[in-house]
Parts: C-alpha cells; sequence; structure tokens
C-alpha cells in the first residue's frame, strides 16, 4: 500500500486551510470569512467545476458506458438512503432518519469539486460526464427519504408537501448553477472558452483553499452541539461514507475501467449533501433536526473522506 498517498493529502494546502478553521474557532478567534464571500466563492466553484465538465463534455462521444455510468448513479443515489434509513430508524426518529438518508443518498458538490483538485494531484482528468452524474444525484435521494418519512410516519398532521419539495430538489440553486454551466460550458466552443480559462482554471485551487477555510470553521462551529446527540450520529457519519466509498471503488470496475471515474463514482457514494438536503428538508420536514443532520455531513463525513477517505478509495481503484 502506498502511504505516499495518504501522507501528500494530509499536506494538501486546501485541507491545511479547512484544519485552520477549525483551530480558530478551539482558540476562539475572531477570524471569519464574510458571508457574501462564502455565497460568491461557493457559487464560483459550481460555476467553475460545472464549465469545466461541459467542455471535457463536449469533446466525448456518448457511449453505452456513459450511459451505464448515469444510471448507476442514479441508483446510487436510490439506493444509498433507502439502506441507510432502515440503519438510522434503529436509534432515530423517523423525521431525522429520513433527512439523513436523504442527505447521505444526495451529494455534496464541495466533496466534489475537492476530488477533482486531489485527481489532478495525481495527473488524472476529470471526464465532463461525471460532472453531469453528479447533478443527476441530487434530487433522487431527497425524493426517496420524503417517501421513506411519508410510509412510516403515522401522524396525520406531519403530512409532507411532496410536490413543493420535489420542484425545489429540482430548482435547487446549486443543481441550476452546475447543470446551466455543463450546458453553456458543452456548446462553448475552444476559443470562446479560452476567454475565460484564467478566472475558471487559474484561480480555481485558490478559491477551493479559502471555501475550506470557511468550512472549517463552520464545522468548529457545530461540534460541540452535535457531539451531545451521543456516539451513534458520530459512529455513522465516520463509518457509512468509508463503507459506500470503498465498496463503490469496488463495484464500480463493472460499469468502467477509467480510475478517474471509479474513483469520482466512490466520492459521490461517500459524500453527504448539506446544502441541497438540509434546505430542502427545512421546507418539508420541519421536525427533522438541522442540529443532527447537517454537523454529521458537515463536521464529520466531510473531514473524514478529504482525509482518509479519497486516499482509500484511490488506492482501491488503482489497485482492482
Amino acid at each position: 500500500m502506498n502511504y505516499n498517498l495518504l501522507i501528500e493529502n494530509l499536506t494538501n494546502p486546501a485541507l491545511l486551510f479547512f484544519i485552520l478553521g477549525l483551530i480558530a474557532v478551539y482558540f476562539k478567534s475572531d477570524l471569519e470569512i464574510p458571508a457574501n464571500s462564502s455565497k460568491f466563492i461557493s457559487l464560483y466553484l459550481l460555476f467553475a467545476i460545472g464549465f469545466k465538465g461541459g467542455q471535457e463534455l463536449s469533446h466525448e462521444t456518448f457511449t453505452s458506458e456513459i450511459g451505464l455510468s448515469m444510471l448507476f448513479g442514479v441508483f446510487l443515489s436510490l439506493f444509498i438512503p433507502f439502506y441507510t434509513f432502515f440503519i438510522l430508524k434503529r436509534k432515530l426518529s423517523i423525521f431525522d432518519s429520513g433527512a439523513i438518508a436523504a442527505a447521505y443518498g444526495s451529494v455534496s458538490a464541495v466533496t466534489f469539486v475537492t476530488g477533482v483538485s486531489y485527481l489532478e494531484s495525481q495527473q488524472l482528468t476529470l471526464h465532463g460526464h461525471m460532472v453531469a452524474i453528479m447533478a443527476l444525484m441530487e434530487s433522487p435521494a431527497i425524493i426517496i427519504g420524503l417517501v421513506l418519512i411519508s410510509i412510516f410516519n403515522k401522524t396525520e398532521s406531519n403530512k409532507i408537501d411532496k410536490r413543493g419539495v420535489i420542484k425545489h430538489s429540482f430548482t435547487n440553486g446549486s443543481v441550476l448553477l452546475i447543470l446551466g454551466s455543463l450546458i453553456i460550458g458543452y456548446l462553448a466552443n475552444a476559443k470562446q472558452a479560452e476567454g475565460i480559462k484564467p478566472f475558471t482554471n487559474d484561480l480555481f485551487k485558490g478559491f477551493l483553499a479559502i471555501f475550506l477555510l470557511d468550512m472549517g470553521i463552520t464545522s468548529g462551529k457545530k461540534l460541540k452541539a452535535f457531539f451531545s446527540f451521543g456516539m451513534f450520529p458520530t459512529a455513522f457519519a465516520s463509518l457509512i461514507p468509508l463503507v459506500n466509498g470503498s465498496v463503490i471503488a469496488l463495484v464500480s470496475s463493472f460499469i468502467t475501467d477509467d480510475v478517474a471515474n471509479r474513483f469520482i463514482f466512490a466520492i459521490l457514494a461517500a459524500s453527504a449533501s448539506y446544502i441541497a438536503v438540509p434546505a430542502a428538508m427545512k421546507i418539508s420536514v420541519p421536525k427533522a433536526n438541522p442540529g443532527l443532520f447537517l454537523p454529521m455531513a458537515l463536521a464529520v463525513t466531510f473531514p473524514v473522506n478529504i482525509t482518509i477517505g479519497m486516499p482509500i478509495y484511490f488506492l482501491i481503484v488503482q489497485s482492482t
């Protein structure tokens, strides 16, 4: 096993800025990223990855493998919330179980972006259709989570507005931006794309580092309250991503032989949404506790994935 990959990831500047954010909170520093700046950076990251993915997609020929990969991505976003729901409901309420299951079946765009940066550090290139697959995986998990809550919720007074949440899951800003950027990148020719390349490529890693600093600060502020829920949420948020990512890193070999694609599939399966799903659950399942599912995804699963998860998934896809 090549432990150099793990060491390399642990010394990645983006990760170290995330840790700096945690340290700032621990020492009660007044360091913070203004809310407007944080929102701009998150929009920039989605725009850049979508546009670059569209450019890559424009150079690809649609094949049966790409079609199968898209179906596989949608299957993952349906299956993961289904099986995790039944694990969660043994210890948590139906509402919390459905919300958490939806978060873990959906994807984290920032984890995806960090995974793309990791690929580049290994001299590998993201294929454009994987960006489309990421966008496709946002909504099905939300819908499955809501369906499961509806089935197991016996209280008439807590019925869910299914139409509203389904509409929101497809019009969510992050989904809309990355899909729109993907399409624009696909339509733009190489000469037109070259004009904004300094913005979409050269600034990317710097903005990612600042955004992860902000994520570290946000995570640090939520950790203390989260630990009051006991060990089960922490154990789930630590182990399930590693299980999902490792299994899919292996199983994806039946879908594609491409190392980069298999790694991204593992990242998508291992990540948990802390933007789209919390927004949808706030609207439709107000009884779900955001103080539980948000820190699980952001303060536990996210750092687990970017520290030890990515090197493990990459080693698996390289060796199988």
